[in-house]
């Protein structure tokens, strides 16, 4: 069953590694992630916007889910409509999966959050459920690990995939900064910790993919980060 929790089959450690693109969306150019297994079936992380240019990328493709790492306009404004869309052309349902509980607020709230700023056409978001730190969702037969790393807002959770390397952190971690803790609900000293606990105990080789900016690797962030020097 699509977007399962719980073990992978045995079998994913036979299967290629999934395929990242990164499509920038918005003005603020946040990178949605699509995950795809080359067989037609994909993942889309972090549908901020620009919802026909994400629905012609995935002309052709049978979307299982659409993941969220956190509320903000930015990285939610397009779900809602691109969930209706993809289960319309699909004739399934396509369930919105995450971020933390801790971000209802957020989700709530994004039409007003992206028309604070002029972006109109944002959509609040009613996710089909929340993750919770340390479960794992099979998706696409592959294991992808939710950990949960607060501090840029409450709820935020990124994606491990082990088997990739790679971890999508949102706006967690990016190539030479963190994200911004100067909100209301932000905390940096416990996005700091997080980032320490959870980030920086991956393997070194794991190749991160921010939700703003280029990729880096875990390594180089532990090395040359100036918010860990």
């Amino acid at each position: 069953m699509a977007a399962d929790t719980g073990a992978a089959s045995s079998k994913s450690d036979s299967l290629p590694p999934l395929q990242a693109q990164s499509v920038p969306v918005t003005p603020l150019r946040q990178n949605c992630t699509i995950l795809s297994d080359g067989t037609g079936h994909a993942v889309v992380v972090d549908p901020g916007g620009d919802v026909d240019h994400l629905l012609s990328l995935l002309h052709g493709r049978e979307v299982e889910a659409i993941l969220l790492t956190h509320g903000h306009f930015d990285h939610v404004g397009g779900a809602t409509a691109l969930q209706r869309a993809l289960s319309e052309r699909q004739g399934r349902h396509v369930p919105i999966l995450g971020p933390d509980e801790g971000d209802d607020f957020l989700l709530e709230s994004a039409a007003r959050q992206g028309a604070s700023l002029g972006l109109e056409g944002m959509e609040n978001v009613r996710p089909d459920r929340y993750l919770r730190h340390g479960e794992t969702l099979n998706l696409m037969g592959h294991e992808i690990d939710v950990l949960h790393v607060p501090g840029h807002t409450p709820g935020h959770v990124v994606f491990h995939d082990r088997r990739a390397k790679r971890v999508l952190t949102g706006d967690t971690l990016f190539r030479g900064t963190v994200g911004r803790t100067d909100l209301p609900y932000g905390n940096g000293e416990e996005l700091l910790s997080h980032i320490h606990q959870r980030l920086f105990t991956l393997p070194e080789e794991t190749v991160v993919l921010p939700g703003h900016g280029l990729p880096s690797t875990i390594g180089e962030e532990k090395r040359y980060n100036p918010f860990f020097q």
